[in-house]
């Protein structure tokens, strides 16, 4: 049977979690890019990424014993312990002891034995770097003052798992004709976006009607490589939108978007207009669903002139892959 995406899984940042979701001491048993892994905190409180599988005699370290079995092997200081055996590996990787040893084996002794992600943690969600040939992150997540002011309310979360390619979904920022038939708007929006590196920024300007009469409103959309997108509406209710998407293995992923808004005099703003803008946008999403997983992906596909620039958002996408060209054109 043949594949639906030819494509891999695009290198970049990707959301593992919440901050809020991993506690200090905490560690967890997590699949993303096709890996099993582990994921932990630190007793200092940093977040961790390692591949699961203990170099020893292969214990998964996300999975500990009796009553901790679901919630992974435990954590002392800034290692996770093996269930097992209890060998002990800190964040980089590295074999930090072996308490029955006499002398550490030389295979692993002052050397990495466990393949590590790198993590950051900002706008309240632990971010790991994915590259398939190991090269260190290319460029920064982006902070979003929204998602780290007291001025704006609590996020707001949605998570969806789908079975589909992250390439697939962002292809729609590049695709006004499906808004018409998926999402049955009035007319086709139009939208100008700049390409910059692993930076795409859109904006579309439109007038919205309110029960006082229409206003100025735009939205405005962006992305910091596959993993990272965020979207800021303003006119009726300002309404910001972090859409975080990371792939479990080369054909399903796990999408969050998490909302906020500002507050109101110090106060968080619980209002009809307020909550219809968020469930509008949770509807457009829930009805792309079944048609991303249920598509393929077309290399050359048959376009017309009424299409959007999905030539020159395949050409951009294309840097996210080693040894792939997503452009099909």
């Amino acid at each position: 049977m043949s594949k639906r995406y030819p494509m891999p899984i695009p290198h970049g940042w990707y959301v593992v979690c919440y901050s809020d979701e991993l506690a200090v001491g905490e560690s967890r048993a997590v699949k993303y890019f096709g890996q099993e892994l582990v994921l932990f905190r630190t007793e200092s409180g940093q977040a961790r990424l390692l591949e699961a599988y203990c170099p020893h005699l292969g214990a998964h370290l996300g999975y500990g014993i009796h009553e901790n079995s679901e919630r992974g092997g435990r954590i002392e200081g800034e290692s996770i312990v093996c269930p097992f055996h209890a060998w002990k590996f800190n964040g980089a990787g590295e074999c930090t002891e072996v308490p029955y040893a006499r002398n550490m084996p030389p295979k692993v002794q002052g050397k990495q034995c466990l393949k590590a992600f790198p993590t950051v943690e900002i706008n309240q969600v632990v971010w790991a770097w994915y590259h398939p040939e190991g090269e260190a992150p290319l460029w920064e997540v982006i902070e979003h003052e929204e998602a780290n002011s007291d001025d704006w309310a609590p996020l707001r979360r949605y998570e969806w798992h789908m079975a589909t390619h992250p390439q697939e979904m962002a292809e729609n920022a590049a695709d006004p004709a499906h808004f018409l038939f998926v999402h049955r708007t009035a007319s086709m929006p139009e939208w100008e976006t700049t390409y910059d590196g692993p930076t795409s920024r859109g904006v579309q300007r439109a007038r919205m009607p309110t029960p006082r009469g229409e206003v100025d409103g735009a939205i405005y959309t962006g992305s910091q490589g596959p993993g990272q997108g965020f979207t800021k509406f303003e006119g009726i209710a300002d309404t910001f939108l972090m859409g975080l998407t990371t792939p479990i293995d080369e054909e399903n992923v796990v999408l969050r978007f998490a909302f906020t808004q500002p507050k109101v005099d110090g106060e968080v703003k619980s209002s009809g207009v307020n909550d219809a803008i968020i469930a509008n946008i949770v509807g457009q999403l829930e009805e792309d669903k079944p048609i991303w997983e249920h598509k393929i992906y077309r290399p050359l596909p048959v376009l017309c002139d009424g299409d959007g620039p999905i030539a020159k958002f395949r050409k951009w996408y294309s840097q996210f892959y080693s040894n792939f060209d997503a452009s099909g054109m």
